[in-house]
């Protein structure tokens, strides 16, 4: 993110679009990557989708975020490192 973003979205006047941003990284149901099918859309909590691929076992989110870490199962779901910051469309 560039520089100064964090603290602007850390202002009390900023909590929608934090909370938009942060809901866009999470998707409801239990997606190992295995599941994650090249072509498949996800639904965010927010209401925006996500574009998977998954090339030769590279998963990317985006044509832009690409998997690190897959699979850290917790008793919640399942959590996918990824190396960017996801933004959500303007509506």
């Amino acid at each position: 993110m560039p520089a100064g973003t964090v603290d602007t979205l850390l202002k009390p006047d900023m909590k929608a679009d934090l909370t938009s941003i942060l809901t866009y990284h999470v998707v409801a149901g239990r997606y190992t990557a295995a599941d994650l099918k090249d072509g498949m859309t996800l639904t965010t909590v927010n209401g925006a989708t996500l574009k998977v691929a998954n090339v030769n076992g590279k998963v990317t989110i985006n044509g832009s975020a690409m998997v690190q870490t897959a699979d850290v199962i917790s008793s919640n779901g399942v959590t996918h490192v990824i190396d960017t910051v996801l933004m959500p469309p303007k509506s």
